[in-house]
């Protein structure tokens, strides 16, 4: 993978764990209709991808900014 892609999925990734992670508004909107029991699990999963995603987004920053300090 090159250096923007692994910026690209990072980002993505943790944008959208971030957005998954407000499990407690979950949990209320979907208590109105009875499916609490299906985002019971949901942190085991969530949490994870959070951290996954931001070191991908973190290593491909990482990445980018040794190309740029080679002359």
């Amino acid at each position: 993978m090159n250096d923007r892609s692994l910026i690209t999925i990072g980002a993505v990734g943790a944008l959208v764990a971030a957005i998954c992670c407000a499990t407690p508004l979950l949990a209320i909107l979907l208590g109105t209709i009875g499916l609490t029991g299906w985002v019971a699990k949901a942190d085991y999963i969530l949490i994870p991808a959070l951290i996954l995603s931001f070191a991908l987004l973190a290593l491909g920053l990482y990445r980018k900014r040794l190309r740029a300090e080679k002359p």
